[in-house]
């Protein structure tokens, strides 16, 4: 683990920070992080070795992110939404000679790897698709209007959500592995936000084709539950706890410079920020024993798919994406004004409304809601501490 948060610091420190300022002001693709990123290899860590990957965990890519994001949120996330999509071919692949060969390629040419999961016409239930799979001869084809696809134009590959076929309930999903090549993308909208600006989270009408080979064995709805919504709360929450890392780091650094002009006066903002160190302790606790408890049950189907868990990750998700904004208002106050401009060294705009954007990402109020049906179906609450 060591060398990769050797690898992404570099990154960040030399790279990710001295573009992220103009990233954001021109919502733009962070491109000169994106290459570094695969010139030290690190978009392909999660492959196996039989498949020519360094077989690393997913420690590995939590840590990377929670580093990333101390220096550019935008570059984290779309590391995060990139580690999403390859964990899902490597878990759902199996023995498919045609996933196997494209991992291989995703190490070998460190292609970046998009999602297409959302959709017009389903009120943001990334769960029904209107789309589907349509077959001839072996081959596929499928269209999608999807409201984001996040960094679609720079991705070297999406994966796409789709029904399973034209007749097939909405509910009835599969994912399909689709190579830029195989693809092409119709602008239906911009993106002109808040915060994560450099993510360029356009809109797009999707048309993809190719061999039914690409669709991933397993249904999305196993897809889903035992990988890509834990490894998502996990990869997301990494990163927010990174910018909140950093917003406490520029407000720590604001004290201490006031501190050095009044010695032996404990400068207003000390207080403000022990309670942003503690806020922030814990929010790192939350990833922590939530990763733990996904590695524990990683060889386990039954565990992935139990109750309890689903619950703990969705738990993790509003909870981290609510502490991340907490937190960075705290370090704010502590540093007033100096944080509140954009032309200090502890400015904190950027990192406020990257923060904002947390809850949004899959919305808490989405996420609550299927919680409470969750909490509602378990026999007893003892359950949640198991």
């Amino acid at each position: 683990m060591t060398d990769w948060i050797a690898a992404a610091r570099a990154v960040g420190s030399d790279v990710a920070a001295r573009h992220a300022e103009d990233v954001d002001r021109q919502a733009r693709f962070p491109k000169e992080s994106l290459a570094a990123l695969k010139e030290r290899k690190l978009l392909g860590i999660l492959i196996p070795e039989r498949d020519g990957g360094p077989g690393a965990g997913i420690a590995d890519v939590v840590s990377v992110c929670h580093v990333l994001g101390q220096y550019c949120a935008a570059t984290a996330m779309i590391y995060a939404m990139h580690q999403i999509q390859v964990s899902c071919i490597v878990r759902h692949g199996g023995d498919s000679s045609w996933h196997r060969a494209f991992a291989k390629r995703l190490v070998d040419e460190q292609l970046l790897l998009a999602s297409a999961t959302s959709e017009a016409g389903v009120g943001g239930d990334v769960r029904s698709s209107v789309c589907a799979v349509e077959e001839k001869g072996g081959r596929f084809s499928l269209a999608k209007q999807a409201t984001v696809i996040s960094y679609g134009a720079d991705s070297d590959g999406i994966l796409v959500t789709a029904r399973r076929t034209p007749q097939s309930p909405a509910s009835d999903q599969v994912i399909v592995v689709v190579p830029k090549s195989g693809a092409s993308l119709e602008a239906l909208q911009g993106w002109d936000t808040l915060g994560m600006r450099g993510t360029c989270s356009n809109g797009y009408h999707l048309k993809a084709e190719g061999e039914m080979a690409q669709v991933i064995p397993k249904s999305y709805a196993d897809v889903s539950a035992q990988t890509m919504l834990p490894t998502s709360h996990l990869v997301w929450s990494a990163l927010w706890l990174g910018i909140a890392t950093d917003a406490v780091a520029r407000a720590r650094a604001f004290v201490r410079a006031e501190a050095r002009k009044k010695p032996g006066v404990m400068p207003p903002g000390a207080v403000r920020l022990a309670e942003a160190t503690s806020q922030l302790q814990l929010m790192k606790s939350n990833v922590v024993a939530a990763l733990r408890r996904y590695e524990a049950a990683l060889g386990s189907e039954d565990s992935l798919s139990a109750l309890p868990f689903a619950i703990a990750m969705n738990s993790l998700k509003t909870a981290s994406s609510q502490m991340a904004v907490q937190i960075v208002g705290q370090a704010l106050l502590v540093a007033g004004l100096a944080a509140y401009r954009n032309d200090t060294p502890f400015s904190l705009g950027r990192h406020l409304r990257d923060a904002h954007s947390a809850a949004l990402m899959v919305n808490n109020d989405r996420i609550l809601a299927n919680t409470a049906q969750l909490v509602l179906a378990l026999r007893d609450d003892p359950e949640l501490l198991a």
